[in-house]
């Protein structure tokens, strides 16, 4: 007697769940819209910033005896030691900071040897590295 309830339980708990996965699944809702903005925060006060007029400054500097004569060693190296003298200057350890714009003097330099005009203006410079504003 007692096997046969559990039998009849165990049939019971079986059509159950049969019946529950019968039923369609209901409809996944549409994701969410990606959210967009700039990932360090306000461009603006980037563009702004002295330090990163210094670094446009050492990016002419660097391309004055034409853009294949560019030590990209020392660029990199005087980058660096803006980028952490930038960090400091905006709460940020500055080996962080380094790490966050490690490629940018690299990229810096491609983008200049691709198109000098980058560097005829602090505009173009920022239009080159944050996009156009």
């Amino acid at each position: 007697m007692v096997r046969s309830l559990r039998l009849v339980a165990a049939l019971g708990a079986l059509a159950l769940a049969s019946a529950a996965w019968a039923h369609d699944p209901p409809a996944p809702s549409a994701p969410a819209a990606p959210a967009t903005g700039a990932m360090q925060g306000d461009q603006a006060s980037w563009i702004a910033d002295p330090h990163i007029h210094a670094f446009y400054d050492l990016t002419v500097q660097a391309f004055a005896g034409g853009p294949a004569k560019v030590d990209e060693a020392a660029f990199t190296q005087n980058s660096f030691a803006l980028f952490r003298a930038f960090g400091a200057a905006r709460g940020v350890k500055p080996e962080a900071m380094v790490d966050h714009l490690k490629l940018i003097p690299g990229q810096v330099v491609q983008i200049a040897r691709e198109d000098p005009a980058v560097l005829d203006s602090y505009d173009n410079f920022v239009a080159a590295v944050f996009g156009p504003q």
